[in-house]
């Protein structure tokens, strides 16, 4: 290991900030950070030694390798959050618009939806990972809520149960069993975890987190967060009988005033059963 990634490891062991899976992240792409300074030729930096032109040579790889600009967002908030532990907050501009890093556009009728296929699964080798997997993909539960998660607490007979604990804002709701398919998932769930999580007893949250990553990550599957998107344009189907804009569905001005009334009926619906409780994050998943 180079002296700057295990000084940047060192530096996020000392400063907790944020959820388990929040410092994970940080962790994972200072690491990039540092691994890519190396590949354009900076040698024995600190943790502290961060200046505007290491951030300028990581940017122009960024951009040469296609770096989205979601993610171009998300490695910049890790540089800062860098810069500020080390005091050198002047290092980096606070506006990303100065390094012609456009803003992010949510809204689009472009689907991200992803199945999960029996494929994926078979190369999925933990079994605990493979049912997180398969709880996201028929609830369209976050990540962390699918780890958490204690399916036999959770079954409420027609509707999964999510504790405040388990959940993004700690936001108790309920998601609908409306399938056959997905009882048969929160059932399967129920006999793998026993009385307890998805998480076997001796390990911790954060232990399986990283096994749930390196599990896709061998198993080539990737964005697992497009489960969600397909859950939730499922879903609007089911409540309206017509797909989503994303889905090739009508847009919002191509719907009767009447189809905009269970148009509007259904994200409301939606977003509180995804957790989200605001109908404007709706058009992520669905366009509009």
């Amino acid at each position: 290991m180079h002296d700057l990634n295990h000084q940047l490891k060192q530096l996020c062991q000392r400063n907790r900030d944020g959820s388990f899976a929040t410092q994970a992240d940080r962790e994972r792409l200072l690491t990039l950070c540092a691994n890519d300074l190396a590949q354009r030729g900076f040698q024995h930096l600190n943790a502290d030694s961060l200046k505007p032109k290491h951030v300028a040579a990581l940017l122009d790889k960024w951009k040469q390798d296609g770096v989205s600009t979601g993610t171009l967002e998300n490695r910049m908030s890790a540089l800062r959050w860098r810069a500020e532990k080390v005091g050198k907050e002047n290092v980096i501009a606070c506006s990303n618009a100065e390094y012609g890093i456009d803003k992010r556009v949510f809204v689009t009728n472009v689907s991200k939806a992803k199945v999960l296929d029996a494929d994926m699964l078979a190369r999925v080798t933990d079994p605990y990972t493979r049912m997180s997997l398969q709880l996201q993909a028929a609830f369209g539960l976050r990540r962390e809520e699918s780890i958490k998660i204690q399916p036999v607490w959770a079954d409420g007979g027609s509707f999964l149960r999510l504790q405040q604990s388990w959940t993004k804002g700690g936001k108790y709701r309920e998601v609908p069993v409306t399938t056959a398919q997905q009882r048969a998932v929160l059932d399967a769930a129920k006999a793998l975890a026993g009385k307890g999580s998805l998480i076997p007893a001796e390990l911790r949250y954060r232990d399986q987190l990283n096994l749930f990553r390196a599990q896709c990550d061998k198993a080539s599957i990737h964005g697992v967060h497009g489960l969600r998107h397909e859950y939730a344009q499922r879903r609007y189907a089911e409540l309206t009988g017509w797909p989503c804009p994303a889905s090739g569905g009508s847009t919002s001005k191509q719907l009767t005033e009447a189809d905009k009334q269970a148009d509007q009926k259904a994200r409301l619906k939606l977003s509180t059963e995804m957790g989200h409780f605001r109908e404007q994050v709706t058009s992520i998943y669905l366009g509009r």
